[in-house]
């Protein structure tokens, strides 16, 4: 699948205020004694499920998700989806079901006008709403180390009915260009049961990445 058009906002939390919302024998990934919460929005394209062959319609959407970062005991640093609203319905029920990946079937939206773009998520059940626009500023030639934390993450973990799975991911080193935050207005994050971000966040843009995701394997529990 490709990601495309990707905002990147990130808030620093203390790793204690996530840890429970993480599966078993999975840990908040720090840097520097902290970790982060993230909205990402962006386009999801031409996804093609074990197959070379994309899905023009069920294949393309707009997708925003809330997220923690983990790492297990065998070193594995993920993503962890909190949340995960989509426009399709199709592909929120499949992975839902054969994941319990925490989707959420929303009306959604994404234009773009010159540097400016603009992101729009409205919940199909419940109120929870989300609109964020940036406005995108010069590509950063070397990632910091901290960039590189946030957006270098080779996989995802996810509780499946009861198991931990960790997917194994690849995908280039994500283009990175420094954003200017024009406006949020977002419940997603509260809904999840977060605590509330503090301060200003971390905003990020890139053009995107082309992206593989290989078979789930189990992650052993502690002991």
């Amino acid at each position: 699948m490709g990601w495309e058009d990707v905002a990147f906002v990130h808030w620093p939390v203390p790793p204690r205020s996530v840890a429970a919302f993480l599966p078993a024998g999975v840990r908040p990934d720090v840097f520097d004694g902290v970790t982060y919460i993230g909205l990402v929005a962006f386009r999801i394209t031409r996804t093609a499920p074990g197959v070379r062959v994309p899905l023009p319609y069920l294949g393309t959407f707009c997708e925003t998700n809330v997220r923690l970062y983990g790492v297990d005991d065998e070193g594995r640093r993920s993503v962890v989806f909190l949340s995960m609203d989509a426009e399709r319905l199709l592909p929120v029920l499949v992975a839902q079901a054969g994941l319990r990946l925490p989707y959420v079937w929303s009306s959604m939206g994404l234009t773009r006008d010159g540097d400016v773009l603009r992101y729009r998520t409205r919940r199909r059940t419940g109120t929870a709403t989300s609109r964020l626009a940036l406005r995108v500023g010069e590509p950063i030639a070397e990632p910091s180390p901290l960039e590189h934390f946030l957006t270098a993450r080779w996989g995802l973990h996810v509780d499946t009915y009861g198991r931990t799975l960790f997917l194994p991911g690849r995908h280039p080193r994500w283009p990175l260009h420094r954003a200017q935050l024009l406006t949020l207005q977002d419940d997603l994050v509260a809904a999840t049961g977060l605590p509330a971000p503090q301060g200003p966040p971390l905003v990020h843009y890139s053009p995107g990445v082309r992206a593989e995701f290989g078979l789930p394997r189990q992650v052993r529990p502690p002991g």
